[in-house]
Parts: structure tokens; C-alpha cells; sequence
């Protein structure tokens, strides 16, 4: 079984031999929750994508010692991908994010599109960007990512400046004429995937895309739940730029 990941403080200079001194509730989680014990092998990792293995040497209730054993450095492809994922109701959110981040998204824009069902203003919406986040780094640890997908809230013309700097942006729609099999990739560089909410993209909200610069692509031959089309997608993006 592959050892149990957990976020700490520490940077490029780290070697085999030195301590790193996991605190606050990490620790608190990795051991009264997970149980971990003196002996047990760990990983850590510092969420911009640097990670390490190592021996725990030293528990307490709120902090964890490991020896370093082994340094690593989390390579990101050539062709990085963030998700543009309209707000959803319920947990449908979460399950997007959540997906996203265990396929390898780097990026993750919450997008308070036309038919979000959801709003996000003020209060409320910086408590929602902070369980997005939160929900992202537990993602990170369950699937062994040593880096967590930075994510922020958008406006629909945000959204616009994005897809603008992005290298690829594909629009998901379910009237697209082109598969994303079919779509011709860059070698390297960013990408954006673009995910509506329940009742769909408005016809505004996708010509400004296109006119933008992005491309509207099909994944399926059915409508796919908002929450998982960015996965979906994400995974043929995968197979695509392992050909």
C-alpha cells in the first residue's frame, strides 16, 4: 500500500537525514485520526509540487517528526490543464473539484456563470472558495499529488482574460461539432477546460468564449452532469497527449 501523504512546511533544500516537523492540524489529523506511529513510513509533500518519503520518528498530539529518506520532485507535463467549473447546487461542487484535482488539474476557477443556480456574494463566497480549496487538498493527498490546484472565484469576463492567456481553451457543449479526440493540441503550455452549470452555457456566454478564443468540444454522446464532465475530460486529455 502506498504510504499516506501529508501537507508540511519545507522547501527545495531539504535532504536525506534531516528532520521535517509536521504541525497543527496535519499532525493532529495524521496522528488521532490516522493513527500514525513511530516506525511507520510517510510521505509528505510541501504543495508546490516538492515531496518527500520518510520514517516517523517522533509523534505527538499535535506534531509529527519525520526523517527524510528519499527527495521528489512532482514533474508537471508539458501541457498543464486547469478547469473553469461553474458553481453548482449541493455537493455537486465538491465532487467536481474534487475529481479535477485527482486528475491532475493545476487550476481551478469557480465561475459564477448566468445559469448558476448557486451565488456566491460576499461572506458566503469567500467561505465557499475555502472549502473548494480545501476540498482540492484533500484530493491532492488521497491521489499522491504533491501539489495542491490553486483555486479562485471568476466573473464570466475573468473567465474571458483566462481563456485569452490560456494555449488551449475547450468549451464543453453538448451541440459542439468536434470531439475532443479531434482537437489538435499544443505540445506544451496551459490549457482550460470549461464546464457550464446545470441549465447549461447560455448562447452569450459561449459565443463571448469562442470569440475569445475557445474551442467547443463534445466529450460524450450524452449530457454529462456538471459534475463530472471536467473529469471526464481531463481523462481522454490524458490519453490524448500520451499518444
Amino acid at each position: 500500500m502506498t504510504d499516506p501523504l501529508f501537507f508540511a512546511d519545507f522547501d527545495d533544500t531539504v535532504r536525506p537525514g534531516q528532520r521535517v516537523v509536521v504541525t497543527g492540524d496535519e499532525a493532529h489529523h495524521a496522528v488521532s485520526v490516522k493513527r500514525i506511529a513511530v516506525g511507520e513510513g510517510v510521505l509528505l509533500a510541501n504543495g508546490e509540487g516538492l515531496g518527500l518519503r520518510g520514517e516517523v520518528v517522533d509523534v505527538a498530539k499535535r506534531e509529527l517528526t519525520v526523517e527524510v529518506a528519499e527527495v521528489f520532485d512532482d514533474d508537471a507535463p508539458p501541457l498543464r490543464w486547469g478547469v473553469v467549473q461553474a458553481l453548482a447546487k449541493g455537493d455537486r461542487s465538491d465532487l467536481a473539484v474534487q475529481m479535477a484535482t485527482e486528475l491532475g488539474a493545476q487550476r481551478i476557477i469557480a465561475w459564477q456563470a448566468s445559469r448558476s443556480i448557486v451565488r456566491w456574494q460576499g461572506e458566503r463566497g469567500a467561505k465557499a472558495v475555502d472549502k473548494w480549496r480545501a476540498t482540492a487538498r484533500e484530493a491532492a493527498k488521497q491521489s499522491r499529488r504533491f501539489g495542491a490546484p490553486a483555486v479562485e472565484a471568476a466573473s464570466t469576463a475573468q473567465v474571458l482574460a483566462a481563456i485569452r492567456e490560456a494555449d488551449i481553451a475547450l468549451v464543453l457543449h453538448e451541440d459542439a461539432e468536434l470531439h475532443i479526440a479531434q482537437v489538435e493540441l499544443p505540445d506544451e503550455g496551459f490549457g482550460l477546460v470549461i464546464v457550464g452549470p446545470e441549465g447549461g452555457i447560455s448562447p452569450d456566454e459561449l459565443d463571448a468564449f469562442v470569440g475569445a478564443g475557445a474551442q467547443p468540444v463534445l466529450v460524450s454522446d450524452g449530457v454529462l452532469r456538471t459534475s463530472t464532465a471536467a473529469a471526464v475530460a481531463l481523462a481522454q486529455l490524458d490519453v490524448l497527449a500520451r499518444r
